[in-house]
């Protein structure tokens, strides 16, 4: 039973989670509803006005955890726009918190919330007082496992040559250089991967990249190679920008760390923190 409950939770709710334009992790509340088990939209919202008092008599601001946002739906032939709301993780907790408790889904999603939004405060707290090699650890493994998300989202939109798909995004972001570019510029040897030679600054904007790309091709349902494409090159321009905007280092410009993650991961091996 407890393997069932943790296939649920992390097949069920983490695949629902999206990320937004600023990097954080966001629930859809008509989503949500359904993998609750609440059929009527009237009822869902009931449990959500709840919430939300909940969240005000924590002193904590409603509209920074409940967003409301239109989404367009297929009605016949036509279509029309219905109310959804934006929700962040610890909104969705409150929701759980104030559902039915005979439902075995709001019983899952109260042990979820409550344990991710645990880990994410941890990870918030150790995050400070990483050093650079521990974040970068830290941010190549999102990396990687969102990077796995990209390529199943490229996949349904379309996308064959996921090499060509990876390129357009490093193009945006990289003022031109394709993986190849950037791989030359570093002096690494064959089989190194490029993102095993970032610092903390240059996975990050690839992290935002990376999730940004998967979440557009989803939430626009982008269909077509080309189209797929030209997305990603938009996406890595528009990091690209934002980083210009802020006054931050071009990516290109950032050092090549002296270690690799795969040697920092020996060591931390060798020598695991206490």
């Amino acid at each position: 039973m407890g393997r069932d409950i943790e296939n649920y939770n992390e097949s069920i709710f983490e695949s629902i989670k999206h990320i937004n334009k600023y990097g954080e992790e966001i629930w859809y509340a008509r989503e949500l509803q359904t993998i609750l088990g609440y059929k009527q939209w009237r009822s869902f919202y009931e449990v959500i006005e709840k919430a939300k008092t909940a969240c005000e008599h924590s002193d904590y601001a409603v509209s920074d955890h409940f967003a409301d946002v239109g989404k367009i739906v297929e009605a016949g032939v036509s279509k029309k726009s219905i109310l959804d709301i934006m929700l962040t993780r610890y909104a969705c907790y409150l929701i759980v918190q104030n559902g039915d408790p005979r439902k075995k889904m709001i019983a899952l999603g109260q042990t979820y919330f409550a344990i991710q939004t645990r880990k994410q405060e941890l990870q918030e707290e150790d995050f400070r007082v990483m050093t650079e090699d521990e974040r970068r650890l830290h941010l190549r493994n999102d990396v990687k496992g969102f990077n796995k998300k990209l390529a199943t989202a490229a996949q349904d939109a379309g996308v064959r040559n996921f090499g060509k798909f990876q390129n357009c995004g490093y193009q945006g972001l990289y003022n031109g250089e394709t993986a190849a570019d950037i791989k030359d510029r570093k002096g690494l040897k064959k089989g190194e991967n490029i993102l095993d030679h970032m610092g903390s600054t240059e996975l990050a904007a690839n992290y935002f990249r990376i999730t940004q790309t998967e979440e557009k091709l989803r939430r626009e349902q982008i269909k077509g190679e080309n189209n797929a494409n030209n997305t990603h090159y938009y996406v890595g321009q528009k990091v690209r920008q934002t980083i210009k905007d802020l006054g931050g280092t071009m990516p290109e410009d950032l050092p090549t760390p002296e270690k690799s993650i795969k040697q920092i991961e020996k060591e931390h091996k060798r020598f695991p923190k206490k």
